[in-house]
């Protein structure tokens, strides 16, 4: 996920670890979901002539401080008594190097690659999401989701026209979203410069047009909703925020604000025990709920909005929406 700013050093933990604790790590780890910059974790083969001998890695963005180390830990017990290698990293792009050697994902019609030599999957649509500074490749449970609910409601034949992805990470979930209306007009936005930038290359590498007519993509840099660009192509028949239960709660009223009665928001990046107050601030605001998808620990929500006389502009955001909280971006 995007922060509002990126540390200028990050570090790397290192533990040993078993194969059955490795392929136990495979999928979100819910307790780092919580914090403010969760880690990315790898695990590799530590000695090729021993299968069993494995090491985790966690990446960090900032030096990790003694909670995190132990949190690590309990992820790996064999390791219990060892001492973890903790050593800054060359001023490089980590998340990439991170990310490299992921393996595409398919869900629904859709088929995402990391890698432009993997191969496309015949009869589906193939995306391609190079590992890069952004976050947002399909690997991420929340990121899955969203795709499988976009691609349901493509399915049962709901339309959308007018599309808002707020916290877009790299661009996927909008990419995806005009393959399913390609005459939709569509807009992403994003707290961090860098992930628009990102969204723009990734829009060009998988032919979507960038612009403001039918069936482009805009693209601008606002945190939450906060942005002229957005305010005046509402109200939006269909709006995407996968970004985290904090920042969804604080931009209910924005949000809902844009989206036309009847209209669909779709909200991940939250966890199971998160879904509560976040469907209540939202049902506060007019919304019902009308679709819960839970992969792992991540629910996706799809709700409607109830019809309500005449439509207000949203609010102006508090300092958590505006992105001055820690921890805003996209998943």
């Amino acid at each position: 996920m995007n922060d509002v700013a990126r540390p200028a050093q990050s570090w790397k933990v290192t533990l040993p670890c078993t194969r059955a604790e490795a392929e136990a790590l495979d999928g979100d780890i819910a307790a780092f979901a919580l914090m403010d910059r969760p880690p990315v974790l790898m695990t590799s083969e530590a000695e090729p002539d021993d299968e069993d001998k494995w090491q985790l890695d966690a990446y960090f963005e900032g030096k990790p401080g003694p909670a995190a180390i132990k949190l690590l830990r309990t992820l790996v017990p064999s390791a219990a008594g060892v001492k973890p290698m903790v050593e800054p990293l060359p001023d490089e792009d980590w998340v990439t190097l991170s990310q490299q050697g992921l393996e595409p994902v398919t869900a629904g019609r859709f088929h995402v690659r990391n890698l432009a030599s993997d191969p496309e999957r015949p009869g589906h649509a193939n995306l391609l999401i190079e590992a890069s500074r952004a976050f947002g490749t399909g690997q991420h449970e929340t990121t899955a989701g969203c795709l499988m609910m976009l691609d349901r409601m493509r399915h049962v034949g709901m339309r959308a026209r007018n599309v808002a992805d707020i916290g877009t990470g790299t661009g996927l979930l909008a990419f995806a979203a005009l393959h399913l209306w390609p005459h939709a007009h569509a807009i992403a936005s994003d707290i961090d410069p860098v992930a628009v930038e990102i969204s723009a290359d990734n829009a060009r590498a998988n032919g979507v047009a960038l612009g403001h007519g039918a069936g482009q993509l805009a693209l601008v840099t606002a945190a939450g909703a906060d942005h002229p660009a957005l305010f005046g192509r509402a109200p939006y028949d269909l709006l995407i925020a996968n970004i985290l239960a904090g920042p969804l709660i604080e931009l209910a009223p924005a949000l809902c604000a844009l989206v036309e009665d009847g209209g669909t928001i779709i909200l991940a990046g939250l966890l199971k025990e998160q879904a509560d107050a976040v469907l209540a601030a939202y049902r506060a605001e007019g919304m019902r709920l009308a679709e819960r998808s839970d992969r792992g620990d991540w629910p996706a929500l799809r709700l409607r909005k109830r019809p309500r006389i005449g439509w207000r502009r949203p609010r102006r955001l508090n300092a958590a929406a505006r992105g001055e909280a820690p921890g805003f971006g996209s998943i």
